[in-house]
């Protein structure tokens, strides 16, 4: 004989919760409601929700609508027994922790629960502490295994570049103001500037400054994923859901829990998939790829581009419902042209961040040197001047042939400065293409540049 679906208890999270506990959604499944009452007033003020089920027929209809980190299963239920619900669960694609409880049970049941996927199996009649310390077990093993997926993932992607928010020009010291304010409230944040601005180190900074630091801050490019992945990444997928899913995955909205998810180059999205992240943004629910449960996601969502997004909304690549709803605060991150007194303070930081990591001895920068470097155009940012000191620290002194490359200094830069800026990036990028038969692969990473951003200086220079 089945229960009917015990009615959801309501939440009752204290105003400060319980230090060390999860914020996590618990589903109680026991044929018994004795044990479902015991439970949920073990639960109910240390756990966002708790919720409750007779039998696994009625948990499984709950979770078509609801999604639950945690499920409490009795195995010897009415109809479905717990252990074939759970490896029923496994196949479709839960990745949420179970815990097993059963009054009779032998070797050869809990080898085949913890087979079936169990997390703990606990044997009735047990003391509260016993359950409290194996949901304490469960959460700090998902914290333990959404760190380690990020720290690979970041690893993965680390150029090893830092530069840090250093500058005391009047545009830094606004820039820090800002995320300062902007950094206290979950509001998403669009980063717009070209290449080499610092955009995910501003990104970074904001995370570190809210109340989210605690948290994971998970970077992703979009311009590095192939569209036919990208879903999957973003959201997760079931078990099957398409060739090569051999197992089921969680996507990086759910290793952001808690934290700050940052989509770099967002405008590289295929429509498609802007109008899932829109769904996402918005509902901060997600659905993992060929699965009917909406996962919900804690995070807060941070979006940079080099590109005008207005313009790629008027051209249609880009979707403008989804531009509304990232420019909640919009922050526009100058080129370093435009801030150059700050070009002293990031040679010395960049100097001391990479005579400490690689044992090289610092230079000494003339004042005619810093008169140049002042005067270039750096269509490569911040980026290509930390590119321009790395480069002379390993040839052991700054000068035109450091920044030039494998190429020859123009004639007219060997003895002065030059004071027209726009001759001298062009010259410098020409000089640099010349060096390498005008591969502009090659060109734009001696630069510091996006190859996009070396072909768009190019083009103005031949348009009439």
């Amino acid at each position: 004989m089945t229960h009917p679906m015990t009615p959801t208890l309501p939440e009752a999270t204290p105003s400060r919760p319980v230090e060390g506990w999860p914020d996590w959604s618990i589903l109680v499944v026991d044929d018994e409601p004795g044990m479902r009452n015991f439970l949920a007033k073990t639960l109910v003020p240390r756990c966002r929700t708790v919720h409750s089920a007779g039998s696994a027929e009625e948990g499984a209809q709950f979770l078509q609508a609801q999604h639950v980190d945690l499920i409490i299963l009795d195995i010897a239920l009415p109809g479905q027994s717990g252990v074939g619900w759970l490896k029923t669960l496994r196949d479709g694609g839960y990745r949420g922790h179970v815990i097993l409880i059963t009054a009779f049970a032998d070797l050869e049941t809990a080898i085949e629960a913890l087979r079936a996927g169990a997390s703990d199996f606990i044997l009735k009649p047990f003391r509260v502490p016993q359950m409290l310390n194996a949901i304490k077990h469960c959460f700090e093993s998902s914290r333990l295994q959404r760190e380690n997926f990020v720290l690979r993932h970041t690893l993965s992607r680390q150029t090893g570049s830092t530069t840090g928010l250093i500058g005391s020009s009047a545009y830094m010291r606004a820039l820090r103001e800002t995320l300062t304010r902007v950094a206290a409230v979950d509001s998403t944040v669009l980063l717009q500037g070209e290449s080499g601005t610092g955009k995910e180190l501003v990104a970074r900074a904001l995370h570190a400054l809210s109340p989210r630091a605690s948290g994971q801050f998970v970077p992703v490019n979009c311009a590095s994923i192939s569209p036919e992945h990208m879903e999957s990444t973003l959201f997760g997928h079931a078990k099957g859901a398409f060739a090569g899913a051999s197992s089921a995955r969680d996507g990086l909205f759910y290793y952001a829990q808690g934290g700050t998810l940052f989509l770099d180059e967002v405008a590289d999205l295929p429509l498609p998939l802007q109008a899932a992240l829109l769904r996402a943004v918005e509902d901060l629910r997600v659905r993992p790829v060929g699965s009917t449960q909406l996962v919900p996601v804690n995070v807060r969502i941070m979006a940079a581009t080099n590109r005008c997004l207005p313009h790629e909304v008027e051209a249609g690549r880009f979707r403008k419902d989804l531009y509304y709803r990232l420019q909640v605060v919009d922050i526009a991150l100058k080129p370093l042209r435009e801030h150059k007194e700050d070009i002293a303070e990031l040679v010395q930081h960049f100097m001391a961040h990479l005579v400490s990591g690689n044992g090289i001895s610092p230079l000494q920068i003339t004042g005619a040197q810093m008169d140049y470097l002042m005067q270039y155009a750096w269509p490569g940012n911040a980026r290509e001047l930390r590119n321009l000191v790395e480069r002379s620290l390993i040839l052991g002194e700054l000068n035109v042939s450091a920044l030039y490359g494998a190429a020859p200094a123009p004639a007219s830069l060997a003895g002065t400065s030059a004071t027209n800026l726009q001759s001298l990036e062009k010259q410098h990028i020409q000089s640099v293409l010349d060096s390498v038969q005008g591969d502009k692969t090659r060109a734009s990473a001696l630069l510091g540049i996006s190859r996009r951003t070396l072909e768009r200086r190019c083009a103005e220079w031949s348009s009439p």
